[in-house]
């Protein structure tokens, strides 16, 4: 099975959810009037695209609707697919990359997100791309952290720097770029605790790790990505919201779109917070985290 048909089976719960939800409207409908508005706005609602952008595509077709470019409910469908990838659009979705030296990574989220995993399987994407790869267990926090990333480690064929739980996240960034620089590797992905509890904590040390690698990497880290888990719905843009506040965010990773009927979530997160989603996860194996595409992403939506 090939991505897209992954993607548009773990979108299986969302389309449930939204499109075919619309597309009931549709067929129960014989022309637009008040009550489909109303029904259409409570399904987007319903599929966790939030109550901002639900406003916003709601706008938009009305809109559409007075310059007679939906003139029956059948040109619904494809009028939103094509709303919604315009929102997935904006912006600017492709990872940065260093000039010269090695790549920073920066992956932040909560625990319980698939923070730890998500590195494990982006270390395996890139080193599937022939990429020189090194991982740095900056979550000090937790013991379990570093021992799931010396699992991903040994799984992936990556090394790992470390330091004993407790130690300072910081000082671990700090040998990870030191080493990432002299063996000369192309990416060092940074694995660092999420405890949105205890924010400005949170904030003083991701403050203190980009200081850090800024100072012995120029422009580093190149990326921050901010892992969300997709079941979560609404929280997890409430999370994104906290993060913000924490780190510059240059991406999103959303996981678990597969377990999950509010994969609206995707469209919430963009056109509320202008924040580029950059990779999704549809599955358990490590195949399964791959590049966002948002033409793919909205046709596997509204796949019939």
């Amino acid at each position: 099975m090939g991505f897209f048909d992954k993607l548009k089976k773990g979108l299986d719960k969302t389309r449930e959810n939204l499109t075919n939800k619309i597309e009931k409207l549709v067929i129960g409908y014989a022309d637009i009037d008040e009550d489909f508005l109303e029904e259409l706005e409570e399904a987007l609602i319903l599929a966790d695209v939030g109550i901002q952008t639900t406003e916003t595509l709601m706008e938009a077709v009305r809109k559409g609707i007075k310059k007679k470019e939906i003139k029956s409910p059948e040109d619904l469908k494809p009028f939103l697919q094509k709303e919604i990838t315009a929102i997935l659009e904006k912006g600017e979705n492709t990872m940065h990359t260093a000039e010269a030296g090695p790549t920073v990574l920066l992956v932040i989220g909560v625990n319980g997100a698939g923070k730890t995993t998500t590195i494990g399987k982006l270390a395996a994407y890139y080193r599937g791309q022939g990429k020189n790869v090194l991982l740095a267990a900056a979550d000090t926090f937790r013991a379990a952290a570093i021992d799931q990333l010396e699992a991903w480690g040994r799984r992936t064929g990556v090394p790992v720097i470390r330091h004993d739980e407790g130690s300072d996240p910081a000082a671990v960034a700090f040998d990870a770029v030191k080493a990432a620089v002299a063996r000369k590797v192309d990416l060092l992905l940074i694995d660092t605790a999420g405890r949105l509890q205890t924010k400005s904590n949170l904030m003083q040390e991701l403050e203190k790790i980009n200081r850090v690698i800024g100072r012995e990497i120029k422009g580093a880290p190149h990326e921050t990505l901010l892992v969300l888990d997709a079941t979560t719905g609404q929280n997890a843009i409430s999370q994104a919201e906290l993060f913000t506040k924490a780190a510059p965010i240059t991406g999103v990773v959303l996981t678990k779109l597969d377990g999950t009927a509010k994969g609206g979530v995707v469209i919430g997160i963009k056109s509320q917070l202008a924040i580029p989603v950059k990779w999704i996860g549809v599955g358990e194996s490590v195949e399964d985290l791959r590049p966002f595409v948002a033409q793919d992403f909205a046709k596997a939506l509204f796949a019939g």
